[in-house]
């Protein structure tokens, strides 16, 4: 469909081009922006939206497309687009726009609502308070269902949510949420107060946005109200901002598990300086740890004369040794990331992590036994090489649980203690065994 509304457009079928985007989702049209290239089709297409459309699909637009329409348009359509937009997106929009694009949006933006922007703005960019809006529909306590229901019939219209309504005392104070399902079926002269949740989940202004994602998962609800430190109600938080928070969190714990600097671009996007810069740092800091393996080696040097052979078991213990401590972090980051585990936790963890790694090894060291011994006729260094690779899966999987719980509890991102840097420690660790058992176990040979 998306290059059907192109051919449409290069063609300039625009009567057939409005009846075929009157079908589409606004997310799809958002799409379509994204394969234009020159700005006069841009604006053409955007102009050929509805009014309501239009808006609802500039909200779905990447940053610099967005930047490129504001630009090209006038105010009069700007300030149609502005009216049209939920205040978090247009707080969203404001983050993400060049300053002089900021000034535009805002001197086309009215008085009262400007004032909001500024002061969402002035919370933190990790905190609830940047991701709340102020359209939600709110009932006074003592109020029935029945006037319930007529209230949001009347100020719903605007609202971006009305599925759940948050009952306010007259001083603001969140007293309770209810349901449109609870206050439609209920009886009209029943009390909103009577339908209320006997508990309410709530987060405060300044409540990390990762631990709000991490409530809508926990409790599976749409919506959770914002409150301030006298409990006002001044904002709530909707599924979609939750759902892009999720989303945010865990591409950046990705790229630090992947040792890189995160990126609020899109690959595709990012110039090749920045990704270079972003991997650069770490890489540097991992070939320098790394130095130490060379120097572990050289100093077996005498070793690895008398018995050659032993090299050629160095990387499949290195390897073995990173792919276990790999694992390990892996379920650990993501145990910590979804809240199943805790710092109390912790001797729980490796306790288990210690006897995945004994089971693991026990079979890898039996494979390795038969495999050596039938292939170089040499059950020494097979006893070498599977004695270190038993304590370097042990070793490595000690390192995979307790360094990403360690940072945790230093309030420090786990992902930064993942793959990469483990795998370096694992890797002199490695050396370092494979060279004491092979020095203990064959002495008369070295």
């Amino acid at each position: 469909m998306i290059d059907r509304v192109l051919e449409l457009l290069r063609s300039r079928q625009y009567v057939a081009l409005k009846q075929l985007i009157s079908d589409m989702h606004e997310a799809d049209i958002a799409e379509v922006f994204s394969e234009i290239s020159d700005r006069d089709s841009m604006l053409r297409f955007f102009r050929l939206l509805p009014k309501q459309t239009a808006a609802d699909v500039f909200t779905y637009l990447e940053p610099d497309i967005q930047q490129k329409i504001i630009e090209a348009i006038t105010d009069v359509e700007l300030r149609s687009i502005l009216d049209d937009m939920f205040l978090d997106d247009c707080v969203d929009l404001i983050e993400e726009m060049p300053a002089n694009v900021v000034q535009r949006v805002l001197r086309n933006t009215p008085k009262d609502e400007r004032a909001l922007i500024n002061r969402y703005l002035q919370y933190p960019e990790d905190s609830a308070g940047s991701l709340m809006t102020n359209e939600y529909v709110s009932l006074k306590k003592g109020m029935t269902a029945g006037e319930a229901l007529k209230e949001i019939r009347l100020t719903g219209v605007d609202k971006e949510t009305i599925e759940t309504c948050f009952i306010v005392s007259r001083d603001r104070k969140l007293e309770g949420e209810v349901t449109l399902r609870e206050i439609v079926l209920a009886d009209p002269d029943t009390l909103v107060d009577d339908l209320s949740e006997d508990y309410i989940i709530s987060v405060q202004t300044h409540t990390d946005r990762e631990e709000v994602a991490n409530l809508f998962s926990k409790y599976d609800v749409t919506s959770i109200p914002v409150v301030d430190q006298e409990n006002r109600l001044v904002g709530v938080i909707t599924i979609d901002d939750a759902i892009d928070v999720i989303v945010e969190e865990n591409t950046e714990d990705f790229e630090k598990m992947a040792g890189m600097n995160p990126s609020d671009e899109t690959y595709l996007k990012t110039p090749v300086w920045q990704l270079a810069r972003n991997r650069i740092v770490w890489l540097l800091v991992l070939m320098v740890s790394a130095m130490l393996t060379g120097a572990m080696l050289e100093h077996y040097e005498a070793a690895i004369a008398a018995i050659p052979l032993l090299v050629s078991f160095i990387p499949m213990l290195m390897d073995t040794g990173g792919n276990c401590g790999s694992q390990a972090s892996t379920m650990i980051i993501r145990g910590l990331a979804l809240c199943e585990i805790e710092g109390k936790d912790l001797f729980r963890v490796w306790w288990k992590e210690i006897r995945v790694a004994l089971l693991c090894g026990a079979v890898l060291a039996t494979v390795n036994f038969i495999r050596i011994t039938i292939q170089y006729h040499d059950s020494g260094i097979a006893a070498v090489v599977c004695c270190t690779l038993v304590c370097t899966i042990l070793i490595a999987k000690s390192l995979g649980c307790l360094l990403p719980m360690l940072a945790k509890s230093l309030k420090v991102d786990p992902a930064l203690m993942a793959s990469p840097m483990i795998t370096t420690i694992t890797d002199a660790a490695s050396i370092l065994v494979f060279f004491r058992f092979a020095l203990a176990f064959l002495s008369a040979r070295l």
